[in-house]
C-alpha cells in the first residue's frame, strides 16, 4: 500500500510542475540573442534562430514574463499559469524607443529608415509629447532640443518657431509634406491640430530648399498625420489646468463602403480667466476660444496605389490687454485690448497616377483671414496659397532617382501701409535628386532645384549629402546645401502697424539665401543586458546673405526696407542622447550650443532673442506593479539679448538663465483608459522676476502722454533728445512708449493639470 501512495505522490508532484510556456518571438529585423525570463524566478531560456522558445515545469501561479534582446524594446507582461496548462504566448519585438530606426520622408521625399537616410531627420512620436501635454503642437515643441517657441507679443501671445536660434520666417512648416503653413500664420497653423491625430513630427535642421523651395531656408517641421486605415476607431483626450484652461481632442474612424476610410478629428480649446498675477492691470495670458475640425480620407486602389485627401477648418477668437476690456471696446481708445479673429481653411491631398512608373501628384491649398485690433490699430489680412507638385520616383541599378515639378501661387493683401495693393506671386520650380549607393556602407545624394519667382527671377539651389556606415552601430553623415526665401514685405510686427508710415525700398530687394554645412554622427551602444544608448551629434554652420531688415528708427514717418550690407551666421553643435534600461527607465537628453550673429559694415552683433545654450530632457519610469508611469520633463535656456526702448529703460537688457520643468503621473491600469495629472512650471518661473515691469507704460497704452522731440527738447536727465525720439519727462522718466515686445518666455506661474484619455483600437 505504501508503494501505491508513493506512486500517487510522484504523479501528483509531476502534475503540479507539468505546466509549460511556449511560443514565438517575432522581430522587425534580426536579433542576435533573445532571452525569455520569468522575473524573480530561476526560470529562463533563449529563443532559437527562428524565434521559438519553451519554458517547462512551471509551478502554477502568477508571474511576470520578460523578453529582451539587444537593440530592442524590452517586453514585460503579467501572466497566470494554472494546473496542467500549456500556455502559448507570442511576442513581437520592436526597435528601441530611441526611434533611430523610424521611417522618415522629410529628408528625401521618400519613405526610408532614418538610419539609412543620407539626410539627418529627427523624429518625435505622440508618446514623446504626451510626457508634457499641451493644447497645441506649437507649445509641444518646447521639449525638442534646438527648437524654441518664441512669443513675440506680451499681450496677444503670438509667436513663431525658432530652430537653432533662427527666426520663425526661416522655418518651413509642413502638414503631410505640404507647405500648408505660411509665414503669416505659423502659430495659427500649428494651433488646433488634434495631437491624437498626429503620427509623428519630423524635423530637418538646416536648409531644405532644394526639395521644398522658399522658406525652407533654416529648417523645416513636417507634421505627419495618422493613416485612417490604421488609426484607432475612437480616441478622446481631455485635460484642464488650475488656470482653468480646457482642451479636448476627439478622433473617430469610420468606413465609407469597402474602399474608403475616413478619420475625423475635432479640437476645442477654451481659456476665459482674466488673471493678473504680476499686477500690471494687463492679462498675464491671452484668453482664447478655438475650434478646429480635421477630416482625412484614404482610398483603397488597385496595386496599392496611394490616394489620400484631408481638409481642416479652424476658427479662433483671442484677446489680451487691460483686465477691464470687453468686446465693446474693440478698436477704440478707451480701454486697451488686442483682439484677434482668425478663420483658416486647408486642403491637402496626394494621388498616385495609374501608370507603371511611380508618379505622385500632390496638392494643397489654404485660405487665411485675420481681423485684428491692437488698440486703435487694425490689421486685416487675407492670404490664399495654392501648391501643386508632380514627382517621379525611379530606381536604376545603384541610382535612386527622384524628379519633380512644382508651382506655388500666393495671394496676399492687408490694410497696412506696408502693402499698398494686393500681391500675387507665382513660384514654379523643377528639382531632381539622385541617391547613389556604392556599397551597403557608402551612399551619396546629389540634388538641385531651379525656381523662377515672378518678382525676383531665377533661383538655383544645389544640395549634396554623403552617408558612411562604419558598422551597424556607427554612422557618419555630411550634408551641404543652400536655401532661399523670397521677399515678403507684409508683416504682423506691431512697429509696422503703428502710425501712418510711407514704405521706402532703398534698393531692389533680393531673395534671402543661405549656405549650410553640417556633420552628423550617430553611435548606438548595446550593453548586452537590454540596456541601450543612442547618441546623435551634429555640428552645423549656416551663412545667410541678402538678409532683409526693416528700419523703423531712422525716420518715424517711414518703413525703410533693405538687404543687409553684410551677412549673418548661425553655427554650433547639438547632441541628443537616448538611454533605455530593461527596468523601464528611459532618459532623453539634448543640448545645443549656438553662436548666432549679424555682421554689417564689419560690426558683429548678436540678434535679439537668441540664446547661446539650450538643453532639454525627459525622464520616464514605469512602475509595473502599480501601472503607473512617471514623466519628468524640462528645458533650460541661457541669457538672451532683449529689446529695450531707451538708455533709461530700467528693464534688464538680458534675460536670466531660466528653466521650465514639469512632472506628470499617468495611471494605465484601466483597459483603454489613461488618467494623468501633474504640475507644470515646477520652479514657478516668470519673466517678470527681477524686472520692474514687462509691458512698458500700461498706464498709457495709447501714448497720449508721450512727447516726441523736435530736436531741441532737453529731457529730465539733462540731455538733448534727438529729433523723433521720445522725451524723458516727469510723467515718462524712462522715455518709453507703450511696448509689448519685451517677452522671451511664457508668463504662467506654477499650475496643476489633470486629464483623461480613452482609446478604442
Amino acid at each position: 500500500m505504501k508503494y501505491l501512495f508513493l506512486v500517487m505522490f510522484l504523479f501528483s508532484a509531476k502534475g503540479v510542475h507539468s505546466q509549460t510556456i511556449s511560443g514565438k518571438v517575432n522581430r522587425d529585423n534580426d536579433a542576435q540573442l533573445i532571452k525569455i525570463t520569468l522575473l524573480n524566478t530561476a526560470f529562463k531560456t533563449e529563443a532559437d534562430s527562428t524565434g521559438y522558445y519553451k519554458l517547462e515545469n512551471i509551478p502554477q501561479g502568477n508571474y511576470r514574463i520578460q523578453v529582451t534582446s539587444t537593440g530592442f524594446k524590452p517586453i514585460t507582461q503579467r501572466i497566470s499559469v494554472t494546473e496542467n496548462q500549456n500556455l502559448n504566448l507570442d511576442f513581437e519585438l520592436k526597435d528601441n524607443e530611441n526611434e533611430l530606426n523610424e521611417v522618415v520622408v522629410s529628408g528625401t521625399l521618400k519613405a526610408v529608415k532614418r538610419l539609412e537616410s543620407a539626410v539627418p531627420v529627427e523624429v518625435y512620436s505622440p508618446v514623446f509629447f504626451k510626457k508634457n501635454p499641451t493644447p497645441s503642437i506649437y507649445e509641444a515643441l518646447q521639449n525638442i532640443n534646438g527648437v524654441r517657441p518664441q512669443l513675440n507679443c506680451g499681450v496677444c501671445n503670438t509667436g513663431d518657431i525658432h530652430i537653432n536660434g533662427l527666426e520663425g520666417p526661416y522655418t518651413l512648416v509642413l502638414i503631410d509634406g505640404m507647405p500648408i503653413v505660411s509665414s503669416l500664420s505659423t502659430v495659427y497653423g500649428l494651433s488646433g491640430i488634434p495631437n491624437s491625430l498626429v503620427e509623428r513630427i519630423e524635423i530637418v535642421k538646416g536648409p531644405a530648399s532644394s526639395l521644398y523651395g522658399s522658406e525652407a531656408v533654416g529648417g523645416l517641421i513636417n507634421i505627419i498625420t495618422k493613416n485612417p486605415s490604421t488609426a484607432p476607431v475612437f480616441s478622446a483626450d481631455y485635460f484642464t489646468t488650475t488656470y482653468f484652461e480646457s482642451n479636448l481632442d476627439l478622433g473617430m474612424k469610420f468606413n465609407a463602403g469597402k474602399k474608403a476610410t475616413s478619420l475625423l478629428g475635432i479640437n476645442y480649446f477654451n481659456y476665459d480667466q482674466v488673471i493678473d498675477k504680476d499686477h500690471d492691470n494687463f492679462t498675464d495670458v491671452t484668453l482664447s476660444e478655438r475650434i478646429s475640425v480635421f477630416n482625412k480620407w484614404s482610398f483603397s486602389r488597385n496595386n496599392n496605389r496611394l490616394f489620400t485627401i484631408a481638409a481642416r477648418g479652424m476658427y479662433e477668437d483671442r484677446w489680451g490687454g487691460d483686465v477691464r476690456w470687453e468686446k465693446k471696446y474693440r478698436g477704440g481708445d478707451e480701454i486697451y485690448g488686442e483682439s484677434i479673429y482668425t478663420k483658416r481653411g486647408e486642403l491637402i491631398g496626394s494621388y498616385q497616377l495609374p501608370f507603371e512608373e511611380k508618379l505622385m501628384l500632390s496638392f494643397s491649398g489654404n485660405v487665411h483671414y485675420q481681423d485684428s485690433r491692437y488698440g486703435t490699430t487694425s490689421f486685416i489680412a487675407n492670404q490664399k496659397i495654392g501648391f501643386l507638385q508632380l514627382t517621379w520616383d525611379k530606381k536604376l541599378g545603384q541610382n535612386d532617382l527622384l524628379a519633380g515639378i512644382a508651382s506655388r501661387y500666393t495671394y496676399y493683401n492687408d490694410n497696412t501701409t506696408a502693402t499698398k495693393e494686393a500681391e500675387s506671386t507665382w513660384l514654379p520650380g523643377v528639382f531632381v535628386q539622385d541617391e547613389i549607393t556604392f556599397s551597403p556602407k557608402s551612399q551619396i545624394l546629389l540634388g538641385m532645384r531651379y525656381d523662377y519667382n515672378s518678382i525676383h527671377g531665377s533661383i538655383f539651389t544645389p544640395r549634396f549629402a554623403y552617408r558612411w556606415k562604419a558598422n551597424d552601430n556607427t554612422i557618419f553623415r555630411l550634408n551641404a546645401g543652400t536655401g532661399f526665401r523670397v521677399v515678403n514685405l507684409f508683416t504682423e510686427d506691431h512697429a509696422a502697424l503703428t502710425g501712418s508710415r510711407d514704405v521706402v525700398l532703398k534698393n531692389d530687394l533680393k531673395p534671402e539665401k543661405s549656405v549650410n554645412v553640417n556633420l552628423n554622427y550617430i553611435q548606438k551602444i548595446n550593453f548586452g543586458n537590454g540596456t541601450f544608448m543612442g547618441i546623435e551629434t551634429t555640428a552645423f554652420y549656416t551663412r545667410f546673405s541678402n538678409k532683409i531688415i526693416s528700419d523703423y528708427e531712422t525716420d518715424p514717418n517711414k518703413i525703410i526696407y533693405d538687404n543687409i550690407d553684410g551677412y549673418a551666421l548661425s553655427q554650433g553643435i547639438s547632441t541628443n542622447v537616448d538611454l533605455n534600461f530593461p527596468s523601464g527607465l528611459k532618459f532623453i537628453v539634448g543640448a545645443t550650443v549656438l553662436d548666432n550673429k549679424n555682421v554689417e559694415n564689419g560690426v558683429s552683433q548678436t540678434p535679439f532673442l537668441t540664446e547661446n545654450f539650450t538643453a532639454t530632457w525627459s525622464v520616464s519610469y514605469k512602475l509595473e506593479p502599480l501601472n503607473l508611469v512617471l514623466d519628468y520633463t524640462g528645458n533650460v535656456y541661457s541669457p538672451m539679448k532683449l529689446p529695450l526702448l531707451s538708455e533709461y529703460d530700467p528693464r534688464s537688457p538680458k534675460s536670466p538663465w531660466y528653466s521650465i520643468q514639469n512632472i506628470q503621473f499617468t495611471y494605465t491600469g484601466w483597459k483603454n483608459f489613461e488618467v494623468y495629472a501633474g504640475i507644470k512650471n515646477l520652479l514657478n518661473f516668470t519673466p517678470k522676476q527681477n524686472n520692474p515691469f514687462l509691458i512698458s507704460r500700461t498706464n498709457d497704452p495709447f501714448d497720449k502722454n508721450v512727447e516726441t522731440s523736435d530736436g531741441t527738447q532737453v529731457g529730465i536727465h539733462g540731455k538733448v533728445v534727438p529729433k523723433g525720439q521720445i522725451v524723458d519727462t516727469p510723467d515718462n522718466p524712462y522715455g518709453l512708449t507703450f511696448d509689448t515686445t519685451y517677452v522671451y518666455g511664457q508668463n504662467q506661474t506654477i499650475r496643476g493639470f489633470f486629464g483623461l484619455r480613452y482609446t478604442l483600437k
